[in-house]
């Protein structure tokens, strides 16, 4: 989170805008978080310039939730296509299974998943619903640089992608998807709100099991709020949509993104001492894992950065090594204290 978000919103804790009461205390429904819940809307729309056949839908559950959410909704003809090339999309995958049958178009796990086969070169079914895939593989470091383009591909099935982790971080192309989802807690916010992006003419096709608060179309009718939305997380969304544009919006992003994760990058392959194993045409901007070719001295280099304000680098417990995540919020200084210290800790271990 940007500090100045987070200074704002301590500001505004107790008494939001002269209102005599803070975000958390006000009714979903009462004028003033009306206000707050539209401006959200308007901000991110213009902010990702999401066409307006499209609707924004504030939900809850995170994106674990949406990979049952999405089949319920939108697998009317019994079958989807999932491109498994991560931890994430694995877990999509076997989800959806639970309402439908599922088509593994690729599988890079054979890879260790370093790699993503071409879409040119996915099994695409004839008769799919949708196709699913995860845009960005936190775990594994995997990034979707261009959205595949499934008209070319040969399909007629919308496009779902889960955005959850680079959401924000630069454009969308909306001609190529038919549904967006992700959770906040990585570019828009705290936990607990999940944004949906949704093509008008996929609501409305809910399976019958599907159930009533997890259905696009009532959650439409009511604007997010058939039951009460996460309030305080859409308020600390919209924040952060107002700091994206003061940062010069999401093109803006884009480019320190790419700068950062560039400049992290480019040390780790010119290191005799650390390594990224992701194939360059898929290294992910926002999740860089990264492995000390000696790991007996992990232990060292965690404690080394923790006395650096350098935190939470640990790899996820089921691929080891090293992870830096450098969402919107982290500035191209953080990545530079980063690339000083492994800097810093080669030459000392050598």
């Amino acid at each position: 989170m940007p500090v100045e978000v987070l200074q704002q919103a301590a500001a505004e804790m107790t008494d939001w805008r002269g209102s005599g009461m803070g975000v958390m205390e006000m009714s979903h429904r009462g004028k003033e978080f009306i206000g707050i819940y539209e401006q959200a809307v308007a901000d991110l729309r213009a902010l990702l310039a999401i066409p307006s056949e499209f609707r924004i839908l504030f939900m809850q559950g995170g994106g674990i939730a949406e990979n049952a959410i999405v089949p319920l909704n939108l697998s009317r003809a019994g079958r989807v296509d999932v491109a498994v090339t991560g931890s994430w999309s694995q877990k999509s995958a076997a989800e959806a299974q639970r309402y439908c049958s599922v088509n593994v178009a690729c599988d890079a796990s054979a890879q260790d998943f370093r790699d993503v086969p071409s879409p040119a070169q996915w099994r695409l079914s004839a008769d799919a619903s949708y196709v699913h895939v995860c845009t960005n593989e936190t775990i594994h470091g995997v990034e979707f640089h261009e959205l595949p383009d499934l008209r070319a591909l040969g399909s007629n099935a919308p496009l779902v992608i889960d955005f959850s982790s680079h959401v924000l971080s630069r454009p969308v192309d909306w001609s190529r998807v038919g549904l967006a989802f992700g959770g906040a807690q990585k570019n828009i916010g705290p936990a607990g709100v999940t944004l949906v992006v949704v093509r008008e003419d996929l609501i409305g096709h809910a399976l019958p099991i599907c159930p009533s608060a997890f259905d696009y179309a009532t959650v439409a009718k009511h604007d997010s709020m058939y039951n009460t939305p996460p309030t305080f997380g859409i308020y600390m969304a919209g924040l952060i949509f107002q700091w994206i544009q003061r940062q010069g919006g999401v093109a803006a992003l884009q480019a320190r993104n790419i700068a950062k994760a560039q400049l992290l990058y480019d040390f780790l392959d010119q290191s005799a001492f650390f390594e990224n194993r992701v194939s360059p045409a898929w290294r992910s901007r926002m999740n860089v894992p990264f492995f000390l070719k000696d790991e007996s001295r992990n232990e060292a280099f965690l404690a080394g950065a923790k006395a650096r304000g350098l935190l939470q680098l640990k790899g996820h417990k089921s691929v080891g090594g090293m992870r830096a995540s450098i969402y919107n919020a982290m500035p191209l200084e953080g990545v530079q204290a980063l690339v000083d210290y492994l800097r810093e800790f080669e030459k000392e271990q050598a």
